[in-house]
């Protein structure tokens, strides 16, 4: 009996499949660090400023995970506008479809994620640099011997 109720349990477990999908709690968009939550309010026109990026990566829907300039609901390719008057560091436009735009607010600075690095030129400059120093500095110590 025991092992018929083990054989029962081994089976039901490797049967079970499980599936896993992650329920977002709002729409949203980064840009430059930033986590905005897309709000229903739309900006007009006259008031869309420079474009200061785009959705360039989706989170993955299994762990929420996500880097550089990233959203939830809207497609890759998806651009980001200042708003006239408004500080970017309180909220952002991003384009809906051609010639409507919505509002998204600030909300929090979003995770650090190791990709970030792939997505920021500026730290492989500094560390290139600093390679070649160090390697130039090596290079006179040998020279002087």
């Amino acid at each position: 009996m025991k092992k018929i109720t083990l054989f029962l349990f081994i089976i039901i477990l490797l049967t079970n499949s499980s599936v896993q999908a992650l329920s977002w709690a709002y729409p949203f968009v980064v840009w430059s660090g930033k986590v905005y939550e897309v709000t229903d309010e739309e900006v007009i026109d006259s008031l869309i400023g420079k474009r200061i990026g785009e959705v360039k990566t989706k989170p993955n829907n299994m762990t929420g995970n996500y880097y550089g300039n990233a959203s939830n609901y809207f497609p890759k390719g998806t651009e980001y506008f200042e708003i006239s008057g408004i500080s970017t560091d309180t909220a952002i436009a991003v384009k809906k479809e051609e010639g409507k735009w919505v509002k998204a607010v600030y909300v929090n600075k979003a995770p650090f994620h190791w990709m970030n690095l792939f997505t920021n030129p500026f730290p492989f400059l500094i560390l290139i640099v600093i390679i070649l120093f160090i390697g130039l500095r090596k290079k006179k110590a040998k020279s002087k011997q």
